[in-house]
């Protein structure tokens, strides 16, 4: 029954990769309209425009297109080992070995210089550049074909089968899709994926951005970063979509509670485990037993101790005992679903963050009596402050047990309880699921029609205090993104124009409303 289960999900995931024309419920597709009450600025975020100097968006595919993911997802999973696939078919049929992905080029030309593969059974060995696109089609409407820069480009890799005429490329060029060995990668996810923690180019002293928003207002830089905002919110929401229609409400919600549990370094691996161990299964091993719960989830993470530490109490000992009492129960059913121990990055991890504290708080929060999509359905009918109020403190609540006073096994017992989850990471919930759980199942809610103005914000980090810089410059004052709709907003710029903003070049720049023809969200926003 449990490989059924299993294998049924990851069914389920591949089929949702594989749909390029996404299945969206019509109140929660953008085109149709049914997400511009909740974000309504969203439509004035420049994203669809074609920005020179920036490889983050294909020219001409928008957010609807099927793909709401970026080239740089698709680049990140080629250059990531923990991701890349082992081996590769060619579009003619030969095994694809890749044996160096290339140095990742943040200068004018391929992706990716100097990779080296192995193709064939004869295992030849070829070297040049790698090209990433999402379609096959991306290499010419890129002018890639006139351009000697791409002269070296020795295999053209897209996400999406797709195959070009061999005249099309340099000679001799190999043709490959990640689409399917992705798909059979039971732990990867693009929406998992930190695209931020890869190579990205460093900036001018005076980026194309700065130079443009330099004479704008306060209230414009405010109106830019609110659209852009809710656009993100709003591409959160449609992915949101896509996995209930795939997944139903239930697993949906419970793998984005996970993905957000997991903190910024082990999003993927949280991803993988609620994909090995499903919400419904889950439901029906464990019941309303959260160390039932948290034994499966701390057994297929491959987290739970073997072997006992002499730095363990008595009290962890016997802790210990108890979740292996559970798990070799369950053991044999879930052999083939556990993670491999490189899924985890525990270094320089706060012990608050560790995995195995925010799997208790998972095991608390998908064993209640109620589930998790009826609670919080209860509560969409209150405002969205009370709404808000509620989730906190369901997430925030210190539950009785081994955790409430302790940080790790082998550490001291804490005088004071330990939240299982801090504010912090309940904000991050509020932004990041609550959101697109309301938008997407009670955009029609009192709680869904106040959600943007209440979100509390998250905390700084690196990348928005970067954004901030090169957008506004050092002397900017942080009023200018105080809310949690800014703070996506910047998010959302940098991932759109920073990530490949190559800004030594003299044909980058940052588009405009007024290169582009259209109204500043400004503007929009008083005529609302």
């Amino acid at each position: 029954m449990g490989s059924v289960l299993w294998w049924g999900l990851a069914s389920c995931q591949a089929s949702l990769r594989r749909t390029e024309n996404t299945l969206l419920m019509d109140r929660s597709n953008p085109a149709k309209g049914g997400l511009s009450a909740l974000f309504p600025h969203a439509e004035q975020y420049p994203s669809r425009l074609h920005h020179p100097g920036n490889k983050v968006r294909e020219p001409g595919s928008s957010f609807s297109a099927g793909f709401p993911f970026s080239e740089r997802h698709v680049q990140a999973a080629w250059y990531d080992p923990e991701f890349r696939p082992a081996h590769l078919i060619t579009t003619t049929g030969e095994p694809l070995t890749v044996e160096q992905p290339g140095r990742w080029n943040l200068e004018a030309g391929p992706d990716f210089l100097g990779a080296v593969l192995r193709v064939g059974r004869e295992q030849r060995r070829v070297e040049g550049d790698v090209e990433i696109h999402i379609r096959a089609s991306g290499w010419q409407q890129h002018g890639h074909g006139t351009d000697p820069n791409y002269d070296r480009v020795c295999c053209h890799i897209t996400y999406f089968p797709g195959e070009l005429p061999a005249e099309d490329l340099p000679p001799g060029c190999l043709q490959a899709n990640l689409m399917e060995p992705l798909q059979a990668h039971p732990a990867f996810s693009f929406d998992a994926l930190d695209v931020a923690a890869y190579p990205y180019a460093v900036r001018a002293e005076t980026p194309p951005c700065s130079r443009v928003l330099r004479n704008w207002s306060r209230e414009e830089r405010q109106a830019l970063l609110q659209a852009a905002g809710e656009e993100r919110l709003r591409r959160k929401s449609h992915l949101f979509a896509q996995r209930i229609e795939a997944w139903g409400i239930d697993q949906a919600l419970y793998g984005d509670v996970m993905m957000a549990l997991g903190y910024a370094k082990n999003k993927v691996g949280f991803r993988g485990l609620a994909l090995r161990v499903p919400h419904a299964e889950v439901r029906s091993l464990a019941g309303q037993d959260a160390i039932a719960a948290y034994a499966i989830l701390l057994g297929v993470a491959g987290l739970l101790p073997s072997q006992a530490s002499r730095r363990w109490d008595d009290t962890t000992r016997e802790f210990i005992r108890d979740l292996w009492h559970v798990w070799w129960k369950h053991q044999s059913r879930f052999e083939e679903r556990v993670l491999p121990p490189n899924t985890w990055n525990l270094n320089n991890l706060r012990p608050h963050n560790h995995p195995r504290r925010r799997l208790m708080a998972a095991a608390h929060l998908f064993t209640r009596t109620e589930s998790l999509h009826e609670t919080w359905t209860s509560w969409a009918r209150q405002s969205a402050t009370d709404c808000v109020r509620q989730i906190v403190t369901q997430l925030t609540a210190t539950p009785p047990g081994y955790w409430s006073n302790r940080l790790s096994f082998a550490g001291n017992i804490q005088a004071n309880p330990i939240a299982l989850l801090g504010q912090a990471r309940a904000n991050t919930v509020l932004a990041n699921v609550l959101t697109p759980y309301l938008a997407t199942v009670h955009r029609c809610s009192p709680a869904a029609n106040g959600i943007l103005a209440v979100l509390p914000s998250e905390e700084s980090n690196a990348i928005l205090r970067e954004a901030a810089f090169y957008l506004f410059g050092p002397d900017h004052t942080t009023e200018l993104y105080s809310s949690e709709v800014r703070r996506q907003g910047l998010l959302q710029i940098f991932h759109d124009f920073c990530l490949h903003d190559r800004s030594h070049c003299a044909a980058c720049r940052f588009p405009t409303w007024l290169e582009s023809g259209r109204p500043s969200p400004l503007e929009s926003a008083a005529d609302d």
